[in-house]
C-alpha cells in the first residue's frame, strides 16, 4: 500500500497544480469580461464583429468558437461607457482583433499597454487619445462621432518578410503590436545578437540541468520514504 501511495501523491499534486491553474485561467478571464456591467449587445461594433465572426458572447467579451486548441481566446473586447479613467490590465486580451474603449474618460494610454497584441486591427477610442504607437503604424485612422477609429495594424517590420534593419545581424523581424516588433534569430543561428553558428547545443546546456534535477528528485525521495518508514 506504501508504494501505491507514493505513486498517487505527486499524480494527485499534479491534478490540482491543473485543476487550480485551469480555475485561476477563467477567473481572470470573467474578470476581465465582466469589468463592466452588462453584456456585449449584438447592434454594437464588436457585437456586429461577433456575429460576423461566428463568436460566443460572454459578458463584455466576443470568444472564438473555432475548432483550434485555444478555441475560446478572446477576439472582440467592448469596455465602451465603463467610467474608465485608465486603460490596464489587458493582457489576458493579447489575442484580441477588436476592442471598443469609447465613451470612456480616459486621460492618457500608454502603448505599451498593447505590446504583444499581434491582431489588433480595429480600435475605438475617445477622440482626445491617439492611436497606440501613433498614427503612422495605422492603415486608415479617422475621427467621427466624437471617437477616433484606428483601423489596420501596420507591419513595423519590413513588408518583405526577410532581414530587418531593425534588427542584429542573422536575425528576423516580427511584429509584436502597436509601434512594436521583436527579433527572433534565423535558421542556424542562436546566441548574444544570434552571433553564434550552428545548432543550439541542447545537450550541453539542459544536460547538466536534467542531471541535477533527477539527483535532487532522489535524495527527496530517498528522504522522504525514510521519514515515512520512521512513521
Amino acid at each position: 500500500m506504501r508504494a501505491v501511495y507514493n505513486w498517487i501523491k505527486p499524480i494527485t499534486l499534479l491534478f490540482l497544480f491543473n485543476t487550480c491553474f485551469h480555475a485561476s485561467y477563467q477567473l481572470t478571464e470573467t474578470q476581465l469580461c465582466s469589468r463592466c456591467d452588462g453584456a456585449l449587445l449584438n447592434n454594437t461594433e464588436v457585437g456586429h464583429f461577433c456575429y460576423s465572426s461566428a463568436g460566443r458572447i460572454h459578458g463584455r467579451c466576443c470568444l472564438s468558437n473555432d475548432n483550434t486548441s485555444d478555441h475560446e481566446r478572446i477576439i472582440g473586447l467592448d469596455l465602451s461607457n465603463c467610467s474608465l479613467t485608465r486603460v490596464e490590465d489587458l493582457e489576458d486580451a493579447y489575442t484580441v482583433v477588436m476592442i471598443d474603449l469609447s465613451l470612456n474618460p480616459i486621460v492618457n494610454m500608454s502603448d505599451t499597454t498593447f505590446q504583444g497584441f499581434r491582431d489588433l486591427n480595429y480600435m475605438i477610442l475617445p477622440q482626445k487619445i491617439l492611436c497606440p504607437g501613433g498614427n503612422t503604424f495605422w492603415e486608415k485612422v479617422n475621427v467621427t462621432k466624437g471617437n477616433r477609429v484606428c483601423q489596420g495594424q501596420k507591419n513595423t517590420c519590413n513588408q518583405t518578410g526577410q532581414l530587418s534593419m531593425n534588427c542584429p545581424e542573422n536575425s528576423l523581424c516580427t511584429p509584436y503590436g502597436p509601434g512594436f516588433f521583436e527579433c527572433s534569430c534565423a535558421e542556424s543561428f542562436h546566441g548574444y545578437k544570434c552571433l553564434r553558428v550552428g545548432e543550439f547545443p541542447t545537450v550541453t546546456v539542459f544536460g547538466p540541468l536534467a542531471a541535477s534535477t533527477v539527483v535532487v528528485s532522489v535524495l527527496l525521495w530517498v528522504t522522504q520514504r525514510r521519514k515515512a518508514k520512521s512513521l
